[in-house]
Protein backbone atom coordinates (compact mmCIF):
# COMPACT_ATOMS: atom_id res chain seq x y z
CA UNK A 1 0.00 0.00 0.00
CA UNK A 2 1.10 3.55 -0.62
CA UNK A 3 -0.26 7.06 -0.51
CA UNK A 4 -2.26 8.01 -3.59
CA UNK A 5 0.04 9.82 -6.03
CA UNK A 6 -2.26 12.84 -6.34
CA UNK A 7 -2.52 13.11 -2.57
CA UNK A 8 1.25 12.77 -2.19
CA UNK A 9 1.77 15.68 -4.57
CA UNK A 10 -0.98 17.74 -2.91
CA UNK A 11 0.39 17.20 0.60
CA UNK A 12 4.09 17.58 -0.24
CA UNK A 13 4.49 21.05 1.34
CA UNK A 14 1.73 20.79 3.96
CA UNK A 15 2.82 21.47 7.52
CA UNK A 16 -0.24 22.95 9.25
CA UNK A 17 -3.98 23.18 8.71
CA UNK A 18 -3.71 26.45 6.80
CA UNK A 19 -1.37 24.74 4.34
CA UNK A 20 -3.80 21.84 4.11
CA UNK A 21 -6.76 24.11 3.38
CA UNK A 22 -4.84 25.91 0.62
CA UNK A 23 -3.63 22.66 -0.95
CA UNK A 24 -7.06 21.02 -0.93
CA UNK A 25 -8.63 24.24 -2.20
CA UNK A 26 -6.32 24.19 -5.22
CA UNK A 27 -6.93 20.49 -5.82
CA UNK A 28 -10.71 20.89 -5.71
CA UNK A 29 -10.94 24.30 -7.39
CA UNK A 30 -13.07 22.90 -10.22
CA UNK A 31 -15.65 21.31 -7.90
CA UNK A 32 -19.24 22.53 -8.16
CA UNK A 33 -21.67 21.33 -5.51
CA UNK A 34 -25.02 19.91 -6.65
CA UNK A 35 -28.11 22.06 -5.98
CA UNK A 36 -29.96 21.49 -2.72
CA UNK A 37 -32.53 23.23 -0.55
CA UNK A 38 -30.94 24.27 2.76
CA UNK A 39 -32.63 25.43 5.96
CA UNK A 40 -31.39 26.25 9.46
CA UNK A 41 -33.01 24.97 12.66
CA UNK A 42 -32.46 24.73 16.41
CA UNK A 43 -33.06 21.50 18.30
CA UNK A 44 -33.74 21.75 22.05
CA UNK A 45 -30.96 20.17 24.10
CA UNK A 46 -30.05 19.75 27.76
CA UNK A 47 -27.38 22.45 27.45
CA UNK A 48 -29.34 24.80 25.24
CA UNK A 49 -30.32 24.90 21.55
CA UNK A 50 -28.35 22.78 19.09
CA UNK A 51 -27.92 24.13 15.58
CA UNK A 52 -29.02 21.75 12.84
CA UNK A 53 -28.74 22.43 9.10
CA UNK A 54 -31.08 20.42 6.88
CA UNK A 55 -30.31 19.67 3.22
CA UNK A 56 -33.14 18.47 0.96
CA UNK A 57 -33.52 17.57 -2.70
CA UNK A 58 -34.91 20.42 -4.78
CA UNK A 59 -37.81 18.14 -5.75
CA UNK A 60 -38.22 16.46 -2.39
CA UNK A 61 -40.15 13.23 -2.01
CA UNK A 62 -42.31 12.40 0.99
CA UNK A 63 -40.66 9.08 1.80
CA UNK A 64 -36.96 9.89 1.40
CA UNK A 65 -34.18 8.27 3.40
CA UNK A 66 -32.79 10.54 6.10
CA UNK A 67 -29.41 10.90 7.74
CA UNK A 68 -28.26 12.75 10.82
CA UNK A 69 -24.62 13.53 10.00
CA UNK A 70 -21.87 14.41 12.48
CA UNK A 71 -18.62 16.09 11.41
CA UNK A 72 -15.18 15.28 12.78
CA UNK A 73 -12.37 17.41 14.16
CA UNK A 74 -10.96 15.59 17.18
CA UNK A 75 -13.94 16.75 19.31
CA UNK A 76 -12.35 20.22 19.57
CA UNK A 77 -12.53 21.56 16.00
CA UNK A 78 -14.63 21.46 12.86
CA UNK A 79 -18.07 22.81 12.04
CA UNK A 80 -20.97 22.26 9.66
CA UNK A 81 -19.36 24.46 7.01
CA UNK A 82 -16.37 22.14 6.52
CA UNK A 83 -16.40 19.93 3.44
CA UNK A 84 -16.73 16.78 5.55
CA UNK A 85 -20.10 18.15 6.65
CA UNK A 86 -21.41 20.53 3.97
CA UNK A 87 -20.08 18.86 0.81
CA UNK A 88 -20.89 15.36 2.05
CA UNK A 89 -24.45 16.43 2.84
CA UNK A 90 -24.98 17.99 -0.60
CA UNK A 91 -23.50 14.97 -2.35
CA UNK A 92 -25.68 12.51 -0.46
CA UNK A 93 -28.77 14.53 -1.29
CA UNK A 94 -27.83 14.27 -4.97
CA UNK A 95 -26.63 10.65 -4.96
CA UNK A 96 -29.30 9.07 -2.75
CA UNK A 97 -32.24 11.48 -2.88
CA UNK A 98 -31.75 11.68 0.87
CA UNK A 99 -32.51 14.40 3.38
CA UNK A 100 -29.38 15.11 5.44
CA UNK A 101 -29.34 16.97 8.75
CA UNK A 102 -25.92 18.14 9.87
CA UNK A 103 -25.51 18.80 13.59
CA UNK A 104 -23.32 21.63 14.91
CA UNK A 105 -22.56 20.08 18.30
CA UNK A 106 -20.68 21.89 21.05
CA UNK A 107 -16.95 21.39 20.72
CA UNK A 108 -14.93 20.07 23.63
CA UNK A 109 -12.76 22.47 25.59
CA UNK A 110 -11.80 23.34 29.15
CA UNK A 111 -15.41 24.25 30.01
CA UNK A 112 -17.15 21.80 27.68
CA UNK A 113 -16.09 18.20 27.98
CA UNK A 114 -17.78 14.82 27.65
CA UNK A 115 -20.71 14.24 27.55
CA UNK A 116 -21.68 17.67 26.15
CA UNK A 117 -20.95 16.93 22.44
CA UNK A 118 -22.67 13.54 22.75
CA UNK A 119 -25.72 15.04 24.42
CA UNK A 120 -26.02 17.54 21.56
CA UNK A 121 -25.97 14.78 18.95
CA UNK A 122 -28.53 12.75 20.87
CA UNK A 123 -30.74 15.85 21.18
CA UNK A 124 -30.47 16.49 17.43
CA UNK A 125 -31.42 12.87 16.74
CA UNK A 126 -34.48 13.08 19.00
CA UNK A 127 -35.55 16.33 17.31
CA UNK A 128 -35.10 14.87 13.84
CA UNK A 129 -37.17 11.77 14.65
CA UNK A 130 -40.03 14.04 15.74
CA UNK A 131 -39.81 16.26 12.66
CA UNK A 132 -38.81 13.65 10.07
CA UNK A 133 -42.05 13.81 8.09
CA UNK A 134 -41.92 17.61 8.07
CA UNK A 135 -38.78 17.29 5.92
CA UNK A 136 -40.11 14.49 3.71
CA UNK A 137 -38.23 11.72 5.54
CA UNK A 138 -39.77 8.30 6.02
CA UNK A 139 -39.04 7.81 9.76
CA UNK A 140 -38.33 4.13 9.20
CA UNK A 141 -35.50 5.14 6.83
CA UNK A 142 -33.74 7.53 9.20
CA UNK A 143 -30.02 6.74 9.57
CA UNK A 144 -27.18 8.06 11.71
CA UNK A 145 -23.53 8.62 10.85
CA UNK A 146 -20.42 10.71 11.03
CA UNK A 147 -16.69 10.89 10.40
CA UNK A 148 -13.71 10.56 12.74
CA UNK A 149 -14.75 12.05 16.11
CA UNK A 150 -18.20 12.40 14.55
CA UNK A 151 -18.20 8.65 13.91
CA UNK A 152 -17.47 8.16 17.60
CA UNK A 153 -20.41 10.40 18.54
CA UNK A 154 -22.72 8.67 16.06
CA UNK A 155 -21.83 5.19 17.36
CA UNK A 156 -22.16 6.29 20.99
CA UNK A 157 -25.55 7.86 20.27
CA UNK A 158 -26.76 4.67 18.58
CA UNK A 159 -25.70 2.62 21.59
CA UNK A 160 -27.43 5.05 23.97
CA UNK A 161 -30.61 4.72 21.93
CA UNK A 162 -30.39 0.95 22.25
CA UNK A 163 -29.88 1.18 26.00
CA UNK A 164 -32.82 3.55 26.42
CA UNK A 165 -35.08 1.82 23.89
CA UNK A 166 -35.23 4.96 21.77
CA UNK A 167 -35.83 5.00 18.01
CA UNK A 168 -32.89 3.15 16.52
CA UNK A 169 -31.39 4.29 13.23
CA UNK A 170 -32.16 2.20 10.17
CA UNK A 171 -28.42 2.05 9.46
CA UNK A 172 -25.19 3.38 10.93
CA UNK A 173 -22.50 5.00 8.74
CA UNK A 174 -19.06 5.52 10.27
CA UNK A 175 -16.28 7.22 8.33
CA UNK A 176 -12.74 6.48 9.60
CA UNK A 177 -13.98 6.59 13.22
CA UNK A 178 -12.09 6.79 16.51
CA UNK A 179 -13.92 4.19 18.60
CA UNK A 180 -11.36 2.63 20.95
CA UNK A 181 -8.81 3.64 23.53
CA UNK A 182 -6.08 2.59 23.25
CA UNK A 183 -6.33 2.61 19.47
CA UNK A 184 -5.41 -0.83 18.06
CA UNK A 185 -1.97 -0.61 16.46
CA UNK A 186 -1.54 -1.60 12.80
CA UNK A 187 1.46 -1.51 10.48
CA UNK A 188 1.03 0.72 7.42
CA UNK A 189 3.89 1.23 5.00
CA UNK A 190 4.38 4.75 3.70
CA UNK A 191 2.91 6.69 6.61
CA UNK A 192 6.01 8.87 6.78
CA UNK A 193 4.84 10.45 3.50
CA UNK A 194 2.02 12.14 5.39
CA UNK A 195 2.25 15.44 7.29
CA UNK A 196 2.02 15.16 11.07
CA UNK A 197 -1.44 16.76 11.13
CA UNK A 198 -2.82 13.63 9.41
CA UNK A 199 -1.08 11.16 11.73
CA UNK A 200 -2.59 9.45 14.78
CA UNK A 201 0.34 8.27 16.85
CA UNK A 202 -0.32 7.21 20.48
CA UNK A 203 0.63 10.60 21.91
CA UNK A 204 -1.90 12.35 19.71
CA UNK A 205 -4.61 9.86 20.62
CA UNK A 206 -3.89 10.59 24.28
CA UNK A 207 -4.29 14.30 23.54
CA UNK A 208 -7.62 13.77 21.77
CA UNK A 209 -9.05 11.79 24.68
CA UNK A 210 -7.68 14.25 27.22
CA UNK A 211 -9.33 17.13 25.34
CA UNK A 212 -12.66 15.29 25.18
CA UNK A 213 -12.86 13.60 28.56
CA UNK A 214 -10.23 15.39 30.63
CA UNK A 215 -8.14 12.28 31.30
CA UNK A 216 -6.78 9.14 29.66
CA UNK A 217 -7.35 6.66 32.48
CA UNK A 218 -10.59 4.67 32.58
CA UNK A 219 -12.59 6.73 30.05
CA UNK A 220 -16.41 6.52 30.32
CA UNK A 221 -17.79 3.76 28.15
CA UNK A 222 -19.87 6.22 26.10
CA UNK A 223 -16.72 8.23 25.32
CA UNK A 224 -15.11 5.31 23.46
CA UNK A 225 -18.04 3.18 22.23
CA UNK A 226 -15.79 0.49 20.76
CA UNK A 227 -14.81 -0.42 24.31
CA UNK A 228 -18.25 -1.91 24.95
CA UNK A 229 -20.29 -4.67 23.34
CA UNK A 230 -22.13 -3.39 20.23
CA UNK A 231 -25.31 -5.42 20.69
CA UNK A 232 -28.43 -3.81 19.28
CA UNK A 233 -26.78 -1.76 16.55
CA UNK A 234 -28.25 -1.79 13.03
CA UNK A 235 -26.53 -2.61 9.74
CA UNK A 236 -23.29 -0.63 9.77
CA UNK A 237 -21.05 0.72 7.04
CA UNK A 238 -17.43 1.39 7.99
CA UNK A 239 -15.87 3.68 5.38
CA UNK A 240 -12.16 3.66 6.23
CA UNK A 241 -9.06 5.37 4.87
CA UNK A 242 -6.23 3.00 3.94
CA UNK A 243 -3.39 5.35 4.96
CA UNK A 244 -4.73 6.04 8.45
CA UNK A 245 -3.59 4.74 11.85
CA UNK A 246 -7.23 4.94 13.00
CA UNK A 247 -8.06 2.22 10.48
CA UNK A 248 -7.19 -0.24 13.24
CA UNK A 249 -10.12 1.03 15.29
CA UNK A 250 -12.55 0.67 12.38
CA UNK A 251 -11.32 -2.82 11.56
CA UNK A 252 -11.61 -3.97 15.17
CA UNK A 253 -15.14 -2.58 15.37
CA UNK A 254 -16.06 -4.52 12.23
CA UNK A 255 -14.92 -7.72 13.95
CA UNK A 256 -16.88 -6.82 17.07
CA UNK A 257 -20.02 -6.23 15.02
CA UNK A 258 -19.67 -9.53 13.16
CA UNK A 259 -19.21 -11.46 16.41
CA UNK A 260 -22.38 -9.78 17.74
CA UNK A 261 -24.28 -10.94 14.64
CA UNK A 262 -24.70 -7.44 13.22
CA UNK A 263 -24.45 -7.00 9.43
CA UNK A 264 -21.39 -4.91 8.61
CA UNK A 265 -19.89 -3.61 5.38
CA UNK A 266 -16.30 -2.37 5.22
CA UNK A 267 -15.10 -0.08 2.44
CA UNK A 268 -11.46 1.02 2.41
CA UNK A 269 -10.50 4.03 0.29
CA UNK A 270 -7.23 2.95 -1.29
CA UNK A 271 -4.29 5.30 -0.88
CA UNK A 272 -6.36 7.84 1.04
CA UNK A 273 -5.29 9.46 4.31
CA UNK A 274 -7.49 10.10 7.31
CA UNK A 275 -10.24 12.60 6.53
CA UNK A 276 -10.60 11.88 2.84
CA UNK A 277 -14.27 12.93 2.93
CA UNK A 278 -13.06 16.41 3.81
CA UNK A 279 -12.00 16.63 0.15
CA UNK A 280 -14.70 17.35 -2.46
CA UNK A 281 -15.14 14.58 -5.04
CA UNK A 282 -13.01 15.49 -8.04
CA UNK A 283 -11.98 13.30 -10.96
CA UNK A 284 -8.38 13.18 -9.73
CA UNK A 285 -9.46 11.35 -6.56
CA UNK A 286 -12.03 8.67 -7.52
CA UNK A 287 -11.86 7.05 -4.07
CA UNK A 288 -13.69 10.02 -2.55
CA UNK A 289 -16.61 9.54 -4.93
CA UNK A 290 -16.52 5.79 -4.35
CA UNK A 291 -16.93 6.33 -0.60
CA UNK A 292 -19.81 8.74 -1.15
CA UNK A 293 -21.50 6.21 -3.42
CA UNK A 294 -21.11 3.51 -0.77
CA UNK A 295 -22.85 5.72 1.79
CA UNK A 296 -25.56 6.68 -0.71
CA UNK A 297 -26.21 3.00 -1.43
CA UNK A 298 -26.71 2.27 2.27
CA UNK A 299 -29.23 5.11 2.52
CA UNK A 300 -31.09 4.01 -0.59
CA UNK A 301 -31.25 0.40 0.63
CA UNK A 302 -33.25 1.36 3.72
CA UNK A 303 -36.49 1.19 1.70
CA UNK A 304 -38.75 -1.44 3.21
Amino acid sequence: MSLDAVMADTLRDVVDWDDYARAIGELASSYVAPPTEVSEHAAPGPRGPVRVRVYRPVDAATDAPGLLWVHGGGFTAGDIDMAESDVVARELVARAGAVVASVDYRLAGPETRFPAPLEDVEAAWTWLTVHARDFGIDPSRLCLGGCSAGGNLAAATALRLTDREGRRPAALVLGYPLLHFPVPAIDIDGMDDLPDILRFRPARNDEVLRDYVGRVDNPPVDAMPGNRAPFGLPHTLLALSEMDELRGSGELFARQLREAGIPVQVEVAEGMPHGHLNIPPVDALPEVARTLDAIANVLAATRR
